[in-house]
């Protein structure tokens, strides 16, 4: 008999996010997992690590997930969904290995997996399905990865949402400055295949269907949260050096909107709520910060409208795949030239 459950093939949902640490002594042995085998100098890694003891020692991200699988069981309740959620970091407790035993411990054979990253790029995408394949390899489970949401409706709607909210805050016409991530820009150019800039062609379509939803004729985007050597390339501005720039040219007032993010977590409560923050206030300019999805209810409805969306197209059906802008829905899968690992040949999921 054909299983009829609306999440069939898949038995569970499994949150995978990147991990925070969430005392003191957890700072050092995070930072080192999240830079094991990449050049980041000494440095660099000390001054990240004052960020977190400036907040105790705990990154905000492992709450925040705590409280969007509690919003996404409220949305599963409140339709009747009965699907197990599970829950695994790639560089924190719960490890991504703790989560795959326990699944399998629990019988799941199968599960669609939810990456708390909207993005395409080695490390918003690919280094998550390698961390899952080795997580799971051998074992008697088939994970799979749900398609990127940078250009879902919900996630648009929220950001406009929350980019109104913002300018309302400052008053009319504020330079609305969209921020995300820095990127090495060969990592950048790799996105989404050779030569093909997914990344910030992604980020380019989201930031201008906010824009042109609140009727903003002008907006830039700016990068934070850079990581690497002074002599390699990343993706610019930096967002401290473009606040400079727009209060050299007169601007008064300034809303940085975290368009790369889906939760309030170190990039943003210190990149830009501590350190950019204090570069405006330092050059006259009033300064407000949009905010996240993070557990929002309507992200969380989200999330359960890609598991059925995926679950139907494993069955073989023809779902809605809902998206705006100009670069459509992403494929479930990816080709196995995107976003190419620049270190080594690490197998993937999908």
């Amino acid at each position: 008999m054909p299983d009829l459950r609306p999440t069939a093939p898949y038995d569970a949902l499994l949150i995978v996010s990147f991990g925070g640490p969430e005392r003191p002594e957890e700072v050092v042995p995070f930072l080192q997992n999240v830079t094991r085998g990449r050049d980041i100098p000494q440095e660099r890694l000390v001054e990240v690590g004052q960020h977190y003891f400036g907040f105790a020692g705990k990154s905000p991200i492992n709450d925040i997930n705590r409280s969007l699988i509690r919003a996404l069981e409220a949305d599963f309740v409140g339709i009747g969904l009965d699907l197990p959620i599970y829950w695994g970091n790639r560089n924190s407790d719960p490890f991504l290995s703790e989560a795959v035993s326990k699944m399998i411990a629990d019988g799941v054979s199968r599960a669609i997996c939810f990456v708390t990253s909207a993005y395409s790029s080695y490390s918003s995408c690919r280094q998550y399905r390698e961390d899952l394949f080795e997580a799971s390899t051998g074992l008697p489970i088939t994970l799979d990865r749900l398609r990127q949401h940078f250009n879902h409706p919900t996630f648009i709607d929220l950001y406009t949402e929350y980019t109104a909210a913002a300018i309302a805050e400052v008053g009319p016409n504020p330079e609305v400055v969209f921020v995300t991530h820095s990127i090495p820009t060969p990592m950048n150019e790799a996105s989404g295949g050779p030569g093909c800039g997914l990344y910030l062609r992604q980020h380019h379509d989201a930031a201008d269907e906010v824009a042109s939803r609140l009727g903003l004729s002008d907006w830039t985007l700016a990068f934070c949260s850079r990581s690497g050597l002074p002599q390699h390339p990343w993706l610019e501005p930096d967002i401290n050096d473009h606040l400079e720039d727009l209060a050299g040219g007169g601007a008064t007032d300034v809303v940085l909107v975290p368009i790369g993010f889906v939760a309030d977590h170190m990039e943003v409560i210190y990149d830009l709520d501590v350190e950019a923050k204090a570069t405006a206030q330092r050059l006259g300019l009033r300064f407000a910060r949009a905010a996240s999805p993070n557990a929002d209810s309507r992200y969380a409805a989200m999330i359960r409208e890609l598991v059925l969306e995926r679950a139907a197209a494993e069955r073989g059906e023809t779902p809605t795949r809902r998206s705006v802008g100009l670069l459509g829905a992403k494929a479930d899968t990816c080709a196995i030239d995107c976003c190419v690992n620049p270190r080594s040949n690490r197998a993937v999921i999908s």
